[in-house]
């Protein structure tokens, strides 16, 4: 148990340069996130919200669910560095659909937007989100074996 904390919260990055790329990195990527396609949950181009396409023919609330929390909630939380290995864990699901189904027969251009999102957040997946954050916090006052 104690290995699976360690591995969940655990992410010093090995120098104060990283640490602090890593939280530029998470902030920006979550900011743009939560901008580009979380305010679309609350309201679309016309006023009304984004319709959310639904692949895997989940139901629709639960589909509309995953992907507000997704773009809303996770955004906060990557900010945070807050359970980020796995807060991003409905983001990489979302925008991974994303590349591979809904766009699968788009042009590249189309494939790019949840490509890179799909990458990044599978960095901080692999990386954490380094010491300046809730998640090392957490692990240095209250797991730290």
């Amino acid at each position: 148990m104690d290995d699976i904390i360690k591995q969940l919260l655990y992410s010093d990055l090995g120098s104060a340069q990283a640490n602090w790329a890593m939280l530029a990195f998470r902030i920006l990527l979550a900011i743009e996130l939560f901008r580009v396609h979380g305010m679309k949950k609350f309201r679309g181009n016309d006023g009304k919200p984004e319709v959310v396409p639904n692949p895997l023919g989940l139901p629709q609330n639960l589909n509309n669910l995953i992907a507000t929390i997704s773009d809303t909630i996770v955004p906060v939380l990557v900010i945070l560095g807050v359970f980020t290995r796995l807060a991003v864990l409905p983001t990489i699901g979302i925008t991974a659909v994303g590349y591979f189904i809904v766009h699968k027969n788009d042009p590249i251009e189309a494939k790019d937007v949840p490509y890179m999102y799909t990458i990044c957040f599978l960095l901080l997946v692999a990386t954490g989100p380094g010491s300046i954050s809730l998640d090392q916090y957490l692990f240095n006052h209250f797991f730290n074996f």
